[in-house]
């Protein structure tokens, strides 16, 4: 077991204890918070009065299948000769061993959503998994998560002004989603009339999109795409989150009306296509304002994982109130994305994901993780 005590414990459950402690059991599985008994035989860190935090949660990353310091090698992130790939897996793309996991424990990241890129129009599915191991499959927290999509500037560049093909426009990007969700719908009936038609990988795929098991995962910077996102998922009644929405402080109001969860980022570092103009960190605070549930991301490696918390401080000083920039951080993603009932919180029954920090990362940009602990076990320390 592995107790974590003499720490500012901010649980992100609605509860914080100035002197508290963490107990994790052999299982991996918090035990206690607050005030604990302690046991014989465990394993002791002193946080020494600092502040104690879940790991961060990471909404929307690439982090495993765009690996760093090499090229096209290490580009397992777009399945680049045809704009519908649904059938695509992030897990049989991730690398354990990428250098950019242990940067990302080194910054506290514990969870990450991670998956396809943004070049095709269905991409697959994305992973929810821990920022630790060494196989993919003993990392994951849930697997499927999300069935990835891209409107706007990427698919349209990639395949129509690169590739001369479909899409070149925006409109052609919807048509080619709504075509692709039109056969999933006929197959998806005709298989629970017990019909049995010809086997098809992409609309097997997209099978627990049609059922709501999965939401679509949009990638949508501009108002215009991502009200095209919210009209595609209303004509067949799908799940949906919004991923990067830069245009969301602009349209903050009608978002809280579809209450559709928003994914904001990479807000950090130059504009580098139209469809940026209006990035800001401003934009998590005015999303929140309207009654929009805020996450924010690094879309890694645009900006390091290891970056998250920092992200979410410069939102803070952007307008978002502390506690919602801890939350767009840890307990919103987790929400957002289904994986609430492992992590996202301190909480007896959840996964012994912690971090002990030297100060608060949103407060001072010179604060560091410096112990992380996943699943019980310390998996960095400074």
């Amino acid at each position: 077991m592995l107790l974590i005590q003499n720490g500012h414990i901010k649980t992100m459950a609605g509860s914080e204890f100035d002197n508290g402690a963490i107990l994790i059991g052999d299982d991996g599985k918090i035990i206690a918070v607050g005030e604990v008994d302690i046991p014989e035989n465990c394993i002791v860190l002193d946080a020494e009065g600092r502040l104690v935090t879940p790991g961060l949660v990471e909404a929307h990353c690439h982090i495993g299948l765009h690996n760093e310091a090499v090229g096209w090698e290490g580009m397992d992130y777009n399945e680049g000769i045809d704009p519908v790939t649904p059938q695509m897996r992030a897990i049989d793309s991730i690398w354990p061993m990428d250098e950019s996991f242990e940067l990302a424990r080194k910054g506290g990241v514990t969870t990450c959503c991670t998956g396809p890129g943004s070049a095709n129009v269905l991409g697959g599915t994305f992973a929810a998994i821990k920022t630790y191991g060494k196989r993919v499959d003993d990392m994951i927290v849930k697997d499927p998560i999300a069935m990835k999509c891209a409107f706007g500037e990427n698919p349209k560049r990639f395949y129509g002004h690169q590739g001369k093909k479909a899409p070149m426009t925006r409109m052609g990007t919807a048509a080619l989603l709504r075509e692709t969700l039109y056969k999933a719908k006929n197959y998806m009936e005709e298989k629970d009339a017990g019909k049995e038609p010809k086997f098809d990988m992409k609309l097997e795929a997209l099978l627990p999109v049609m059922r709501g098991e999965l939401p679509l995962k949009a990638h949508a910077h501009r108002s215009d795409d991502i009200f095209t996102s919210i009209r595609i998922a209303r004509e067949f009644g799908l799940k949906l989150t919004l991923d990067h929405c830069t245009d969301g402080a602009v349209i903050a109001d009608d978002l809280a009306k579809e209450g559709y969860p928003a994914f904001v980022g990479p807000s950090f570092g130059s504009k580098s296509k139209i469809e940026l103009s209006s990035k800001s960190f401003a934009a998590p605070g005015a999303l929140h304002q309207a009654g929009v549930k805020v996450s924010i991301i690094t879309d890694s490696p645009v900006i390091p994982q290891q970056y998250l918390a920092m992200c979410a401080g410069c939102a803070v000083r952007a307008g978002l109130p502390m506690e919602e920039g801890w939350k767009a951080i840890t307990i919103n993603p987790a929400e957002s994305i289904g994986i609430a009932d492992r992590v996202g919180s301190l909480e007896p029954g959840k996964d012994g994901d912690v971090v002990i920090w030297s100060e608060d990362p949103l407060m001072n940009v010179g604060a560091a993780a410096l112990c992380t602990v996943i699943d019980g076990k310390i998996v960095w320390q400074a």
